[in-house]
């Protein structure tokens, strides 16, 4: 059996699944012709300490006393709630009221026959429906079309589900079932066939057909020719498509069933993994000579070696950090449309970005040298961190000096490796403290 990351380990070992033990009791037949005007008055009458007895959350609307095992000292009723999920109680004396939902009890009995403890209020007359509130409560985008039970354990209620266009979840709920309880919804795709949590009432080849249209809408031109499930968090699903063309993307999936984003295959090795149906090394070569072509085009000499992708400020803007075969000091180039910057390891960390592949010392002399246009020009580099604090107009970064003398605080532009200003720790304090060692205030 096959589990994600989100909180299923309770269902490792499902046992006790159904209310087994209670069907295989010798059960009360019910009366004919629907429900008895007495059993009903008797369950209205006995139920709501029940209910309160079993912990359901639960407001009585409908109930009928079903029958009673003597010999087990059993009883059962059948309760509807408004709000609140329908079932059957099993009452023991001295002991706490077991619940079963309606889709639990509307099982077959072994022998085929129906089972005597289905439910027949009205208001349970259609226990797949009566899971909406449940799979409202887990975020899944699910149109319900057929469900059943698994079963449960101590803590937690699991049934399969089964959604209008082919997909389908389990849900995952507290024990008694109630959407006043934690819910979570895990893709059918997440669990391997015969386990003990297993999807039935879908297959995996429709559940894969959402691929299809995810790609289609993901504006990446590719004319699908494999696809695969790839992993869930507690937020999305992921899939891998490769294309006719050779190229691959992961594809996420949000909770609302749209697509959230498409990566190529060459930046997706963050998700499980990455890519197994395209070869990503192919693509991050072509990346690489993407990316040589664009940063030498904008001015900036650079046989790209690895690159790395970093979160940009709005959707025309591509901020990546590049690490450079024939050069030391690598950058984090902002492509921008004709607007295209590169920033040393020392500035973008003033400017929001660490890097991690060039280290930032290596842009020591660069930072000497706007010091120096600045009229600072005694001061050589040799340590820098980015202050704890910037202004609408500028960033600013701390520098050491290599004689050991108080250093300086350099103000940049946003977005921009070129030198505005620079103050004096005194001066920076409203920017917070100078901390390097040599510029920290001796008291």
């Amino acid at each position: 059996m096959r589990f994600t990351g989100i909180g299923l380990a309770a269902a490792l070992v499902v046992a006790a699944m159904t209310p087994a033990a209670a069907m295989a009791a010798k059960k009360p037949e019910a009366p004919a012709g629907g429900v008895d005007a007495k059993a009903r008055e008797r369950g209205m009458a006995e139920t709501p300490a029940l209910v309160t007895a079993a912990g359901l959350a639960c407001t009585v609307a409908d109930a009928r006393f079903i029958g009673e095992d003597k010999k087990a000292g059993q009883s059962f009723y059948e309760v509807a709630c408004n709000p609140g999920l329908g079932g059957v109680l099993m009452a023991k004396t001295e002991a706490k009221p077991q619940f079963f939902t309606c889709l639990e009890t509307s099982k077959p009995s072994a022998d085929g026959k129906p089972n005597s403890l289905a439910c027949k209020l009205p208001a349970n007359g259609d226990p797949v429906q009566a899971l909406a509130p449940l799979v409202a409560k887990s975020g899944a985008a699910c149109t319900l079309e057929k469900a059943r039970s698994i079963g449960s354990n101590n803590t937690n209620s699991f049934f399969e589900i089964a959604c209008q266009g082919g997909s389908g979840y389990i849900l995952q709920t507290s024990n008694p079932a109630s959407p006043a309880g934690e819910v979570k919804a895990n893709t059918c795709l997440a669990y391997e066939p015969g386990g003990n949590l297993s999807c039935e009432l879908t297959d995996r080849a429709a559940q894969l057909a959402v691929v299809d249209t995810l790609a289609a809408g993901s504006g990446k031109n590719c004319a699908v020719k494999d696809k695969r499930y790839a992993l869930s968090t507690t937020t999305a699903n992921w899939f891998e498509v490769s294309c006719q063309d050779g190229k691959g993307y992961m594809l996420e999936q949000a909770n609302d069933g749209k697509l959230a984003r498409a990566i190529d295959c060459a930046n997706a090795s963050f998700v499980g993994g990455g890519c197994t149906l395209t070869d990503s090394s192919v693509a991050q070569t072509e990346q690489n000579n993407l990316y040589t072509n664009l940063a030498t085009k904008a001015g900036f000499k650079c046989k790209v070696e690895k690159y790395g992708i970093m979160p940009s400020q709005r959707a025309s803007q591509e901020i990546v950090e590049l690490k450079c075969s024939d050069r030391p000091d690598g950058a984090v180039a902002v492509f921008d449309g004709a607007q295209n910057t590169f920033l040393n390891c020392a500035v973008s960390e003033a400017q929001g970005f660490r890097c991690s592949f060039t280290k930032k010392d290596v842009a020591y002399p660069k930072i000497t040298a706007d010091l120096k246009t600045l009229g600072k020009g005694d001061c050589v580099v040799s340590d820098s961190r980015a202050m704890d604090k910037r202004t609408a107009d500028a960033n600013y970064l701390e520098v050491a000096c290599s004689d050991g003398l108080p250093g300086w605080v350099i103000g940049y532009a946003p977005m921009s490796d070129k030198p505005k200003e620079v103050l004096s720790c005194l001066q920076a304090e409203n920017l917070g403290a100078c901390k390097l060692p040599t510029n920290k205030r001796k008291k």
